[in-house]
């Protein structure tokens, strides 16, 4: 009787396991190490996939390659890079050619290597661009790399940071829903929405436009000499998300692709502890 409790038990725990692939930032990754041993303590500690930057170097692109066929982990998406320093929104546009130069070279590595997704933060609003120089730049941009993505079967998935740029989940859901394409879609961040909304709001508003996912935690402290309240990231499970309402959720809108870990580096004992502690997010416990 024992043994048939604790196998119904365990088949209850493996059903609401969310169906989520987990994976790790390149950059997570011991910078100390070779590019083949980074991606094999990343299977050791328990991912399956990695994220990997924009890789302009043809050589170290191929041994990136190289290294996840090795490994058996799948690199899933691209972070771009420069996309902050040299914003689509600009009106600059030599600043913005250099984006969509960096946007291409990200999308030739996806294909090099087997990704699904590009990884874009779209605008930056400051001082000189209003937010709606930002839409309408910025979307304008996108569609001319929507040929490219088509091309290579990648989406440009587009996050959310804090950028002061698509501040409510019923924003994001319109700048996206406004490409009308199935090559522009959401990669939306659990952690960077906490200080003005809640995960598990956006996740369901967003719905199936969500494509990727970083996974993060974050926290408010308090500064004992300024007394002021700070806000910092922290390991997952220790801070301010309830990781329950997200599970379900995302439980809801029946997600099940990639999810990138998006944290501090540190070494193999750090990150089987980061892998871990996914796992019990994945599990809703």
């Amino acid at each position: 009787m024992a043994a048939a409790g604790a196998a119904a038990a365990a088949q209850v725990s493996k059903a609401q396991r969310l169906p989520i692939r987990k994976a790790v930032l390149f950059s997570m990754l011991p910078k100390d190490a070779s590019i083949a041993d980074r991606f094999q303590m990343a299977r050791e500690a328990g991912f399956e996939q990695i994220e990997c930057p924009t890789t302009p170097d043809q050589k170290q692109a191929e041994e990136m390659l190289a290294a996840s066929q090795r490994a058996n982990v799948r690199i899933h998406s691209v972070m771009n890079s420069d996309h902050w320093r040299y914003p689509l929104s600009s009106p600059d546009p030599q600043v913005v050619q250099k984006c969509l130069d960096g946007m291409r070279t990200s999308i030739r590595n996806a294909k090099l290597w087997g990704a699904d997704t590009v990884l874009l933060v779209p605008a930056v609003v400051n001082p000189h661009v209003g937010y709606r120089d930002a839409w309408e730049r910025s979307q304008q941009q996108i569609r001319k790399l929507i040929p490219d993505a088509e091309q290579a079967k990648v989406v440009i998935a587009v996050e959310e940071v804090w950028n002061k740029f698509l501040l409510s989940p019923l924003e994001f859901a319109h700048y996206v829903d406004e490409f009308k394409s199935p090559w522009v879609k959401a990669y939306f961040d659990v952690g960077n929405v906490v200080l003005y909304g809640y995960p598990q709001d956006w996740i369901r508003t967003l719905g199936n436009r969500i494509v990727k996912l970083h996974i993060k935690d974050f926290a408010f402290r308090q500064d004992p000499a300024s007394r002021k309240r700070c806000a910092e990231w922290v390991n997952l499970r220790e801070g301010e998300i309830d990781w329950k309402a997200v599970h379900a959720a995302l439980s809801e809108i029946g997600y099940h692709g990639s999810a990138t870990v998006e944290l501090p580096g540190g070494n193999a004992e750090y990150l089987k502890d980061v892998s871990r502690r996914f796992d019990l997010i994945l599990e809703g416990t």
